[in-house]
């Protein structure tokens, strides 16, 4: 068995509450310049059910991660800043769908964006790679995904500890690929 992938500890992640919390995190990430991203959705069980996400979009670095709930409607400006902004590439997996509901929910086009599952397919793999499959095949360790977070109910006023650990290391880990692959591609 693979080891394990250590992600940020948790207090390591930040779940923006406040204009101030969004501001620091604007000012933390415009800086670094690259960050990884993902989102998070509550998910729909029923064939006729609609997704009304993504309810919480994630933003690491290499020290810590920002979770924006999208149920505090205070914060939102700044989270559309960050996804409109051509000076912050935010890389992550299999953003399409992503990029889709963003423009639906936040009326705003995602910029800079770099969708590391497309790197691969430019590497020669036939396969999708999501994170996990990247972390093994780049670090040669195990990234675990809890089936129970990834279903779990993204909009809740309140995240459980698994899930802003399973969603601020879904970004992190998404950046660490980027980082050892050491992409100079540009957004796409």
């Amino acid at each position: 068995m693979l080891p394990l992938f250590e992600g940020l500890p948790l207090a390591a992640i930040t779940v923006v509450r406040t204009p101030d919390d969004a501001a620091r995190a604007r000012e933390a990430l415009l800086a670094a310049g690259v960050c990884g991203f993902d989102t998070e959705s509550k998910p729909t069980f029923r064939k006729d059910e609609v997704n009304t996400g993504p309810h919480l979009l994630q933003f690491a670095t290499r020290e810590q991660a920002w979770l924006f709930q999208l149920l505090r409607a205070d914060c939102l400006p700044v989270a559309a800043e960050l996804l409109a902004s051509m000076d912050l590439v935010k890389v992550g997996f299999g953003l399409d769908t992503d990029r889709t509901l963003i423009r639906n929910r936040l009326a705003v086009e995602p910029a800079a964006v770099i969708d590391l599952d497309h790197a691969f397919r430019r590497r020669g793999h036939r396969q999708s790679v999501g994170v996990k499959s990247a972390v093994a095949l780049v670090f040669g360790q195990r990234f675990v995904k809890s089936r129970k977070a990834t279903t779990s109910n993204w909009a809740a006023a309140r995240l459980t500890e698994a899930q802003l650990r399973y969603a601020a290391n879904d970004a992190y880990a998404a950046l660490r690929v980027y980082e050892a692959l050491g992409m100079a591609a540009g957004p796409r």
